[in-house]
């Protein structure tokens, strides 16, 4: 488990969230832990070379995923079916196209957090099948 309950409840009051504060100890921990696990499987599993898991930011991070993961028990874990993923082709009358491997990459359907993509941009290598890490943004029409 990277980091400590004291030390997230401490970052998140910091930062306007008591949820931590006030969680139970069993369900803070298991919070965190599940936070790490995202964290060491989706991040530092990509860190570049010379970078590790004592990393300031992989700490930090976690706190963040914590954060997520004490409001909404398995939020980073969303399994999607390929029946769910779909892209906008057409805005007027609404219209999707299916998720398929030419218009879809690994990794999009998953939930994801800005700041902590941000925290890590520096450190990680791209995921498979992604050019670069961060966001992208395409136009249809």
């Amino acid at each position: 488990m990277y980091g400590t309950i004291a030390d997230w409840r401490t970052y998140a009051t910091a930062r306007g969230d008591t949820a931590p504060a006030s969680a139970t100890d069993a369900n803070a921990t298991a919070a965190l832990v599940r936070a790490s696990d995202y964290i060491k499987y989706e991040y530092v599993s990509r860190l570049l070379s010379g970078y590790d898991e004592t990393l300031d930011v992989v700490e930090l991070a976690t706190y963040e995923a914590a954060n997520q993961e004490l409001a909404t028990v398995g939020f980073w874990v969303k399994a999607y079916t390929p029946s769910e993923q779909r892209i906008v082709t057409r805005v007027g009358e609404i219209s999707f196209q299916p998720v398929n491997e030419s218009t879809g990459k690994f990794g999009h359907s998953v939930p994801r957090s800005t700041l902590i993509e941000a925290m890590f941009a520096p450190y990680v290598s791209a995921r498979d099948g992604e050019e670069g890490v961060g966001f992208q943004f395409q136009s249809v029409g």
